[in-house]
Formats: structure tokens, sequence, C-alpha cells
């Protein structure tokens, strides 16, 4: 007698519930964007060349995310847990560069060697962003190595409200606005018929090469080769005769140097720093890190540019179509939304995630 299996449908209010949400999405996104165009090829929304300069933007932004999302993606990579004080790895970068740029402006060496000068400003806020990462790794993290999950996570949080209110009252709670830009970095660039701002054109540069040389360091050089074998097994690796505490030190000391590079980016942008510039940005990073693959370092960077785009063109693109007014003001809302969404349709993020042995099971 031959048997014959029949397979049973179970019936699941969650699944249900996530497939309502994806088509009820999928429809929201579709009607919205069918909104917009249509004002645009009627003339009665912003102009292609506008659409065009918002993914400029997008991108210019994009990027910074995507360079401090790296040191949350290493570290998550190595130690299993999200540093949240690495928003303030990045604001200590951006306000100590603040003096450099302004003893360079005094000199005239940011006016008349503006290579130099963003050169110089670079690696100090590369340099103190190394050292805050360095030492909260050391007094902070590696002590409790060996502890619950919970607690160094919770020990992170406490790590960012201490060195914010250190800032604080070391340089002050006021605003510090960087010198004006040289010359050579004022006004727009031409490219492909796209007016672009000449800074933002530096960010996307600068921000794409600090990526494809950190990503050569991690791929191609032994310690970078340490790096990844902790983060696949961290015991397996220390009986092959890795230091573990010097590569862990190493990874937030990378980690914190691209947050450098960050700090000093923003600031071409937006030349206004103070004690909380890290807390808004380094959330949305950690969103670009989950949104890229948690643990993935290209997923970092990749997600720091969709999350970039969400922001500056979800809003008009998507929000405007419904005709909900002052879409502007909603770019956070659409950027988190965008991550929720993305997370439904592929919970391991755009490029995947990828975790030490133990995170897998």
């Amino acid at each position: 007698m031959q048997l014959t299996r029949t397979r049973q449908f179970r019936f699941s209010w969650v699944d249900t519930f996530l497939w309502a949400v994806r088509i009820g999405a999928l429809v929201f996104i579709v009607v919205g964007m069918f909104g917009a165009l249509s004002k645009t090829f009627a003339g009665e929304g912003i102009s292609g060349q506008a659409w065009r300069e918002l993914m400029v933007t997008g991108l210019a932004q994009g990027s910074m995310y995507g360079l401090i999302a790296l040191g949350y993606s290493m570290v998550y990579g190595v130690l299993g847990f999200i540093n949240f004080a690495h928003g303030e790895v990045f604001m200590s970068g951006a306000v100590t560069a603040f003096f450099a740029a302004n003893a360079l402006a005094d000199a005239g060496i940011w006016e008349s060697q503006p290579v130099i000068g963003l050169g110089v400003t670079i690696l100090v806020a590369m340099a103190t962003s190394t050292v805050v990462a360095v030492l909260i790794e050391r007094l902070a993290y590696r002590p409790l190595r060996g502890a619950p999950r919970l607690i160094p996570l919770i020990t992170s949080i406490g790590m960012s409200f201490f060195v914010q209110y250190t800032f604080r009252g070391l340089f002050s709670d006021s605003f510090k606005s960087y010198p004006v830009l040289p010359t050579v970095l004022q006004g727009r660039l031409s490219i492909f018929g796209v007016e672009i701002l000449k800074t933002q054109v530096v960010v996307i540069v600068v921000a794409a090469v600090a990526m494809v040389v950190l990503y050569q360091y991690v791929t191609r050089t032994r310690m970078g080769r340490a790096m990844r074998a902790i983060a696949e097994d961290r015991e397996i690796a220390a009986l092959m005769g890795v230091n573990v505490d010097r590569v862990i030190a190493l990874t937030f000391a990378v980690g914190g140097a691209m947050a450098g590079v960050a700090g000093v980016l923003w600031a071409l942008l937006f030349r206004q720093v103070y004690f909380l510039t890290g807390f808004l940005p380094g959330i949305k990073a950690f969103t670009a890190a989950v949104l890229g693959g948690i643990g993935n370092m290209a997923g970092a960077y990749v997600g720091g540019l969709v999350l970039g785009l969400f922001e500056a063109v979800g809003p008009l693109l998507v929000l405007d179509g419904w005709g909900i007014p002052s879409v502007s003001q909603l770019k956070d809302v659409v950027a988190f939304s965008a991550l929720v969404l993305i997370l439904i349709f592929r919970p391991t993020g755009l490029l995947g995630e990828r975790l030490a042995v133990e995170e897998r099971g």
C-alpha cells in the first residue's frame, strides 16, 4: 500500500499580519511614487534637476552614515554587542578638529593650502576619535569581556553619556562653527549635467577612498586576517596564537578612525558641531549597520548610502504624492520606516549578517 503525504496548511496570525504589512507598504509606496512623479511630469512638482540634486545630497549624507556604521558593525562582529558610545567617538573627532581648523585658518593655511589644511584636520579628528575609542574599550568594555551580554550594552549607554558631558565640561555646550570654507571648495561643479556642491563631491570621494582603504586593510593584511578570525570564532583564534586583546583594541581604533573622518566630513557639510552632535548621526549609523547587515563591513557602508537616499528622496518621492504637508520635516520618519520595511522583507539586511559562530547558534 502506498502512503501519500498531504501538506497541512497552518494558519498563523503573525505571518498574516506581516504579509498584510508588506502588501500595504508596497501599495502605499507605489501610489505615493506615482503621485509624486505625475506632479513632476505635469510641471507641478519639483524638477528632474532637483531630483538629481536630492540624490547627490542623499549620497553625501549617506557616505558619512556609512563610515560611522563601520565602527558599529566591526565591534559587533568581534564582541557581539552594540557599542552605543560610538556616536560620541564620532563627536569627539568633529569637536576636536574644530580647534585644529581654527588654528589653521588663523595661520592662513586653511585658505592658501586647502589640501594640507583639510588633511591635517582629518588627521587630528582621526587621532582623537581613535584614542577615545581605545580608551572606552580598555576602561569600560575589557573588564566586562566575560560578563552577560546585557551588561556591556548598558555600560555602552553609560559611556555615551559620560563622553558627551565630559566634552561639554571641557569645551562648553555652545555650538562651534568651523571656519568659512576655502575658496576652492565653495560653489558647485557640473557633473553629467548635475549641479553638485564641491563639498558634496569631497565628502563622497573621501568617504569612498576611506572605505576602500579599510576594506583592503581588513582583507589583505595580517592584522585584518586576525580581525576576521576573531569575528569568526574568538576561542579558536586565541588557540591559533592570535592576541585577542590587541586585535579587539585595534578594531576599536580602526572604527574610531573612520568615525573621525566622518566627523570632519560632517563639519564640511553642516559647519556646526557641539557636544550632542554625535547622538542622532550615531543612531542613524546604527540603523545603517542593521539595514546593510550587522557584522557585514560592506553592508554597513551600503546601508549608510541607502539610508541617506531614503532621507533625501523618500519624503518627496512617497509622502508628497499623498499630499502630506511639510514632508521635509518627516525625513527621520521615512528613514526609520524604511528600516522596518526592509527588515520585514529581508530580516538579515541588504547584504546579509556576518556573525561569529557562537552568535549563529
